[in-house]
């Protein structure tokens, strides 16, 4: 049986791993709310600014993700294109300790010879999100954990390794270098890295304000690919909040 999602389950998930922001931003809006009473003007028209860019930031963020996990396909992986993937080849899914896409890759490629690796270090990633989400949610069977720098694969074994929306969990420039160097070593010389990120960038800062602080900049990216003997042999967006890096080993043939 084919695997299947919910509606809405992106934005449910949202909310239900991330529901302390909302009520911790609720509860900032109520207390405007009623120290509203005791201010006089200017200040009761700050009070009222306030709590509507509180409110329009909220919803302006819980709409683009709507539309982002759920109306755009994300998870039918129209941002593939018209990639396909041989039978036999090895594909590679790494993900930080929230696994939305190993069975709908299996689904989508079932003919692949298909790893998955989650590196999740509940000493480094202690976002309460991340936490709930891996008790409501099954690993893929099969899934083995990790470290940031070290893979168990042999060298050059690997067709396509698949990044969605996990790499930016690597906090840290070096240790992210150190990872994508190990990519870098699994990779077979004609295979491909595939990176589907948010960035930090004007267009995710308009959808999340402050909360685009924790992507990386396009530069940071380009840094890491540098510093791991990568190339970006095409860069396209999907949606105008994310971006999908392709990538290989320098040398490469194309």
């Amino acid at each position: 049986m084919g695997t299947v999602r919910k509606p809405f389950q992106g934005i449910m998930n949202i909310l239900r791993f991330n529901w302390h922001l909302y009520l911790i931003a609720a509860g900032f809006i109520f207390f405007l709310y009623l120290i509203s009473y005791i201010l006089i003007e200017p200040y009761l028209t700050i009070n009222y600014v306030l709590q509507g860019l509180i409110v329009s930031s909220m919803l302006i963020s819980l709409f683009v993700s709507l539309y982002i996990y759920d109306l755009a396909g994300l998870y039918e992986f129209r941002w593939l294109g018209e990639l396909s993937v041989p039978a036999e080849c090895k594909v590679v899914n790494i993900n930080a300790g929230f696994d939305e896409t190993s069975a709908l890759l299996q689904q989508r490629f079932s003919e692949a010879k298909l790893s998955v690796f989650d590196f999740y270090d509940p000493l480094k990633h202690t976002e309460v999100s991340i936490k709930r989400a891996r008790k409501a949610y099954s690993p893929f069977a099969g899934t083995r954990s990790i470290t940031t720098s070290k893979l168990p694969l042999p060298d050059n074994c690997a067709d396509y390794i698949f990044l969605i929306f996990t790499a930016h969990e690597i906090r840290n420039q070096d240790e992210r270098c150190v990872f994508f160097t190990e990519l870098t070593r699994v990779l077979k010389p004609n295979g491909k890295i595939i990176l589907l990120e948010h960035l930090r960038d004007i267009n995710n800062f308009c959808a999340y304000n402050i909360g685009f602080f924790h992507f990386l900049s396009k530069s940071s990216w380009f840094n890491t690919f540098k510093h791991s003997d990568l190339r970006v042999v095409q860069q396209t967006k999907f949606t105008p909040f994310i971006t999908r890096f392709m990538l290989e080993k320098n040398g490469s043939p194309s």
